[in-house]
């Protein structure tokens, strides 16, 4: 069978790689439409996936009349690449690979997890044969929504499928027992982040400062608008495909952001979520704080307190990772079950990993 992929940020990658290869095994034909987007092209490359482009998008600040270019030339390229490849089942996360098996005819699979916004989520989601989401997810999208235990993370960071390797301790030039905090600034250069924020320079600067007293500090500035000449920190220029590695070894992660903080819950390292989001109910974070493996913060003061008390706190990897194997130990190989319902259409039906979301009492949309 031919599979056509969509991955629409790095994340993407992480969670269809080991997708790909099990298809690849079994002798399909996979194909890989991507964006090009921050570190999403030389992630494919490392992993020697087979992929072309259906455009691109950067880091930076996007006007309206910017988005709907972009946005006009992403609605034209995706049904041509897509007919080009005339896939069986098209993948994604999203509108994007709706709007190409609506294209094509093909079977498509969405896999979706919380993001700010409900419009999109359910109009893609009647395009599609399966929607797969964790089951903490709040939205009903219909008929065709399963939900399995776990987290779409969990096709990259479930102990089936990863082992953190010490070594990345080489790449960032720190010692065996050197500790080491990272900080995750986001771009906010989304559609959905539009009127959002989250750090401002000042802050960035000030709890770059207060962590450096206690550890090495590494800041991966998604924007790259830091400048590090007078700041205690070095910046977390290491291969992408090394930061789940660099997250497992880290005493830290400190994030205006969501994937990474989600990420190194589920490699058992402490992580401080603070987010212009924090107001919205999103189940996987919320999910991940009543298990103690985040904490949620909005004020800006109490996350530099937080954090210190967290680097000052010598059992706190230990906890972490007694915390993380209880969560883990009920939670799927999202890659089996991406896997099984790729082959088998009828797998959700029979699979005792998923199970059919009860619909809403209101009706969506």
């Amino acid at each position: 069978m031919r599979y056509l992929i969509f991955t629409n940020t790095p994340a993407h990658v992480h969670v269809y790689k080991n997708v790909v290869r099990k298809l690849q095994e079994r002798g399909h034909t996979v194909h890989i439409l991507a964006r090009n987007y921050t570190c999403t092209v030389p992630l494919l490359e490392h992993y020697d996936l087979p992929h072309g482009m259906y455009g691109r998008h950067d880091a930076t600040a996007y006007s309206t009349l910017d988005f709907g270019r972009e946005l006009a030339w992403h609605l034209i390229k995706v049904p041509v690449e897509a007919r080009s490849f005339d896939p069986d089942v098209v993948f994604g996360c999203g509108a994007y690979a709706a709007y190409a098996g609506t294209a094509t005819g093909a079977r498509t699979i969405l896999l979706r997890d919380s993001a700010p916004g409900t419009f999109l989520p359910k109009l893609s989601s009647k395009f599609a044969d399966l929607v797969l989401t964790p089951d903490v997810y709040g939205l009903d999208l219909g008929p065709n929504h399963y939900t399995f235990a776990g987290l779409k993370e969990c096709a990259y960071l479930h102990p089936d499928v990863f082992e953190p390797d010490p070594e990345v301790r080489e790449h960032l030039g720190v010692g065996p027992d050197e500790r080491y905090a990272i900080l995750r600034f986001n771009a906010f250069d989304a559609m959905h982040d539009a009127g959002k924020a989250g750090f401002t320079p000042a802050q960035r600067r000030a709890l770059v400062e207060r962590l450096s007293e206690h550890v090495r500090v590494f800041v991966s500035d998604e924007g790259g608008r830091m400048r590090f000449d007078d700041l205690p920190a070095e910046p977390y220029d290491i291969p992408p495909a090394l930061i789940h590695d660099a997250l497992a070894e880290a005493s830290l992660l400190v994030a205006d952001t969501g994937t990474m903080v989600t990420e190194a819950a589920l490699v058992g390292t402490p992580a401080i979520r603070s987010s212009a989001f924090i107001d919205q109910e999103f189940g996987e974070f919320s999910e991940l704080e009543r298990w103690g493996l985040i904490e949620n913060i909005t004020d800006y003061d109490a996350v530099v307190e937080r954090s210190e008390e967290l680097l000052a706190d010598g059992d706190a990897g230990e906890r972490w990772a007694e915390k993380r194997a209880a969560y883990m130990e009920d939670r799927l190989n999202l890659t089996d079950l991406l896997v099984d319902v790729a082959t088998d259409p009828t797998a959700v039906d029979r699979l005792d990993t998923v199970s059919k979301r009860a619909p809403a009492k209101t009706s969506p949309i």
